[in-house]
């Protein structure tokens, strides 16, 4: 039964904007909310679910989970503590109920900085230069996804050829997919559109190439990076879970959201990587490489872009009337 409600129209629906600031599979931003009293229910929308990538909806999770995150976030830095129950009921699209607090107070700075790393986090596909200490961020990273459950390790540069390998092989697979090829292009290449990939924000195929890593998408803008940087030397890490199931994938999407904007914090450049994932021969060359265990989820790439005064612009989000339902 619907409470009267302490949290008026506004304060939802700016936390409920940042929130959907989160990274998903080609932008396709497949969350629904629905703010009843002091409580936010959040679902996932089968609908925009990608069969050809992501036919066991593991990838549309996990970007419900960064949403998740980043609505918490959100919360905080308007000073309200949020209390999440996740897959509250029988239904497998209700993936949390948050309950959501009265003001607290003065956010922390610590908050704030995360929230604004919210609006300035993109994907970085460009070659990047590594990080200054791999192993001091790892360490630090590990501590702030500890709560998730989920695993975090930093993958040497020795498991890299592994990694590659593993993404071509993906590549050469896909490139034969002809529903998996109409799929990725139907989501990318339309700027005019407040969903998918905008060709902006896609990379060259001179630039696909210094990215050995990267998920081959469709031509983009003559997007570049400096002449010096001939490779990508990202560091590279990789999230797994102790198993492999809905609740694990909306923990490891959390602990995603964690990563990217603690980077993004500290003027890191990142991009997700989660096409390596998603064939079962490449998964199992991720887990190879491995020393933690578990179910590798998601690769991340991490470093320095040396050329950050061109950051491109944000790619477009759906209008929070398509996504969020307000009851009576």
């Amino acid at each position: 039964m619907s409470t009267v409600p302490t949290l008026d129209r506004r304060t939802i629906e700016s936390a409920v904007a940042l929130a959907c600031r989160a990274p998903s599979l080609h932008n396709s931003q497949p969350w629904h909310w629905i703010a009843d009293g002091d409580a936010l229910h959040l679902y996932c929308d089968s609908d925009r679910l990608l069969p050809s990538t992501d036919a066991f909806g593991r990838q549309m999770i996990i970007s419900c989970g960064a949403a998740l995150d980043h609505l918490g976030i959100a919360f905080a830095a308007q000073g309200r503590h949020t209390t999440i129950t996740r897959m509250p009921d029988g239904n497998r699209d209700h993936l949390a109920r948050i309950d959501v607090g009265a003001s607290e107070g003065q956010p922390s700075p610590q908050t704030i900085a995360m929230a604004t790393a919210i609006a300035d986090r993109r994907s970085d596909r460009l070659p990047l230069c590594p990080p200054a200490d791999p192993e001091a961020l790892t360490k630090q990273l590990r501590d702030l996804v500890a709560p998730t459950g989920v695993r975090l390790e930093l993958l040497g540069r020795n498991a890299h050829a592994e990694l590659i390998h593993a993404s071509s092989l993906t590549a050469s697979r896909r490139q034969r997919d002809s529903m998996y090829q109409d799929e990725l292009y139907w989501w990318t290449g339309e700027s005019a559109l407040p969903d998918g990939v905008p060709k902006q924000a896609l990379v060259s195929p001179t630039e696909h190439e210094r990215v050995a890593m990267g998920r081959r998408f469709p031509p983009g803008s003559p997007n570049s990076r400096r002449a010096d940087v001939t490779d990508d030397r990202a560091a590279i890490v990789l999230l797994s879970t102790a198993a492999d199931t809905r609740l694990e994938w909306l923990r490891c999407g959390e602990a995603l959201s964690e990563v990217l904007l603690e980077c993004t914090k500290s003027g890191l450049a990142t991009c997700a990587l989660t096409h390596v994932t998603e064939l079962p021969h490449s998964r199992e060359m991720v887990g190879s490489v491995s020393t933690c265990g578990g179910v590798p989820q998601v690769l991340i790439r991490i470093g320095i872009a040396p050329d950050r005064s061109d950051e491109g612009q944000a790619t477009p989000r759906r209008p929070l009337s398509e996504v969020l339902v307000t009851r009576k």
